[in-house]
């Protein structure tokens, strides 16, 4: 099974050398000083689940790999639609795509049956350019939940969680799905194929429409927002309103609101992966997280009110950033 994961940085970087860990053949697409570090000595991962070294192909130059069996997206939702030269090299015929991006994905409603089958997300999907690039045909779900940092160039830390749930488009548990769950289990991860991932998305975006936003307006750890009541009660909120779009598109995922912030709270000072970014100037991962589940109330004829406003609230500090 070849492998080629491109954005090898801290989830990236983990799956590569927990998959390389496993047998399979892999290929880090990566740049900078971390593509050195990787070249030099491998990939290092600290885990509380016990460190281990993996030493896969690394390079920033996907022509070097060619085709393969499953290309792993690393990179950030907003930059699939310009990632075209770089995909392209790594495509064949049957050439699978697994996309480990918070959020809702561009392929949301391909293959999805009911009155929006088909229908295009502008939020991640703009005028049809990610498609374009990925065609949802090859699109493996994927729902990541392990945390991950880039300790430093080469070493990954690994923080928690080894779950990344894997699913079709269109349901039911395919071939492809199953042997690529093979090998992520054989390097040691949690991969269940799920025959409605779309559930598993919606619960975790529960978590990241709620407290990402919040985070990067306020500054806070989720620890601090769970205990604050009036952000507590915001948080409630927002989840509220994102179980009653999930279920306007055919989604009832099956977790309480409660629990989800319990598990937040135990996260403890924890910056969210907006607030990290905000922090480092970087391009805030808005789009997928926030704007996107706002468009779809606009389809669904949800009011969502309070998603509306913490989303005006971040779309400007978004545009601050970029600005800078």
């Amino acid at each position: 099974m070849k492998i080629a994961v491109l954005g090898a940085g801290a989830i990236g970087a983990y799956v590569g050398a927990a998959l390389h860990r496993g047998g399979a053949d892999v290929h880090l697409i990566a740049r900078g000083e971390h593509l050195q570090a990787i070249r030099a000595d491998g990939v290092r991962v600290n885990s509380p689940r016990g460190d281990f070294v993996a030493k896969p192909h690394a390079t920033d130059d996907p022509e070097e790999i060619g085709p393969v069996d499953y290309v792993f997206l690393g990179l950030k939702a907003h930059s699939y639609a310009s990632s075209g030269p770089l995909i392209a090299p790594l495509l064949g015929e049957k050439t699978a795509v697994v996309a480990g991006q918070n959020g809702i994905p561009w392929w949301y409603f391909h293959k999805l049956a009911g009155p929006y089958e088909g229908r295009r997300i502008e939020a991640v999907d703009p005028g049809g350019a990610t498609s374009e690039v990925l065609a949802p045909e090859r699109a493996i779900g994927c729902v990541v939940y392990p945390a991950t940092v880039i300790e430093a160039p080469g070493v990954i830390r690994h923080l928690e969680g080894t779950r990344f749930s894997i699913g079709e488009p269109g349901g039911g548990v395919s071939d492809r799905c199953t042997e690529l769950s093979e090998a992520m289990i054989a390097g040691g991860l949690k991969c269940p194929v799920e025959p409605n991932l779309r559930d598993d998305i919606w619960i975790k975006l529960m978590g990241n429409v709620a407290f990402n936003p919040i985070s990067a307006l306020t500054r806070a750890t989720m620890v601090d927002i769970c205990k604050h009541p009036h952000t507590r009660r915001l948080v409630t909120l927002l989840m509220e309103e994102t179980l009653d779009i999930a279920a306007r598109v055919g989604s009832t995922p099956d977790i309480s609101i409660e629990k989800r912030l319990r598990g937040a709270e135990g996260v403890g000072h924890h910056k969210t992966s907006m607030l990290q970014d905000l922090e480092a100037g970087k391009q805030l991962e808005l789009d997928a997280i926030v704007t996107a589940v706002v468009e779809m109330a606009d389809i669904s004829g949800a009011e969502a009110p309070n998603l509306r406003a913490v989303h005006a609230a971040t779309d400007l500090l978004a545009r601050g950033v970029t600005a800078a």
